[in-house]
């Protein structure tokens, strides 16, 4: 049996998958065993080092304020680089050479410097620019950073994702009378958003993680650094680093659950019903369109 991307596996093919499942599954098993005595062995895994997370004073004085800026400075993040990496993709494909060239400049300046960089910048400019406070400063350079360097990949996606719409869809828009930022917005990016979606939040995921690199540089609170704090009062540095791991995979699930129901969610909503009328279905339609007809042309 053939589909349309591959040929359906025969039985030597099943026989081989199967094998090699459980080989992988084997080794994963190994592996997993492996780690888990080692830890034994190095005493990782007496309930004194794990029992500090079981009691409320690790959360609260730790890791949930660490988790709440990491959130903070991820959020207003993602709704400041959003907007702009839109604004900046758009400028992009503008037919005006003075549009096009600075957009394209500040997007590939912005995107080839590491974004640790851009917060160490941020965090210097703050220091010896603005009135910004100590306290403040570590987390204005982090998400200053963050808008700096996902802002300017949120333009190329936002730039691919509607280069790959088919041209049909503007030529038609451009024959109807539509001027280029009405079809920008009101087909393109409309029927764009969808096909972007998962590059989207891959990007937003990164955003979350790359939070941590202000806490290893600049001193800004995050979960990771709160992880460090915690771990020099309860000595307790690999369950810590567990914890603190097991968090960011919750964190990051939820977020990327969410924008997978929201993506199935809009393509349910521009999905049509794929009926297809018969010759029947098409003689009851007109009778009853020409029936309608006359009804109006009676009360008239």
């Amino acid at each position: 049996m053939t589909s349309v991307l591959y040929d359906a596996p025969g039985p030597k093919a099943k026989r081989r998958n199967v094998i090699f499942s459980v080989v992988f599954f084997a080794l994963l098993a190994l592996l997993l065993w492996w780690i888990w005595t080692v830890m034994d062995d190095k005493g990782q895994l007496k309930w004194s080092l794990w029992k500090p997370f079981t009691e409320s004073q690790a959360w609260t004085t730790y890791l949930l304020p660490g988790l709440g800026d990491t959130l903070k400075a991820a959020a207003l993040a993602m709704i400041i680089a959003l907007p702009l990496g839109a604004f900046f993709g758009i400028a992009r494909m503008s037919d005006h050479r003075w549009v096009r060239v600075p957009a394209g400049a500040v997007v590939e300046f912005f995107r080839a410097i590491p974004v640790l960089l851009l917060m160490l910048f941020a965090n210097e400019f703050y220091a010896r620019s603005t009135d910004v406070s100590s306290a403040d400063r570590p987390l204005y350079a982090v998400i200053t950073g963050l808008v700096l360097y996902n802002a300017s990949v949120l333009a190329e996606i936002v730039r691919a994702g509607i280069l790959a719409l088919p041209r049909g869809q503007t030529e038609a828009a451009q024959a109807i009378g539509l001027r280029k930022g009405q079809t920008m917005t009101s087909i393109l990016l409309p029927q764009a958003v969808t096909a972007m979606l998962p590059a989207i939040v891959t990007q937003l995921v990164v955003i979350v993680k790359d939070t941590a690199l202000g806490g290893v540089m600049i001193g800004f609170t995050e979960l990771l650094s709160a992880r460090g704090t915690l771990a020099a009062n309860y000595a307790n540095v690999i369950p810590s680093f567990i914890v603190v791991a097991i968090i960011y995979v919750v964190v990051n699930f939820i977020l990327t659950s969410f924008a997978s129901w929201l993506e199935g969610r809009l393509r349910r909503s521009k999905r049509s019903t794929g009926a297809v009328l018969g010759a029947d279905d098409v003689e009851e339609l007109n009778a009853a369109e020409i029936g309608g007809s006359y009804a109006t042309g009676a009360e008239k």
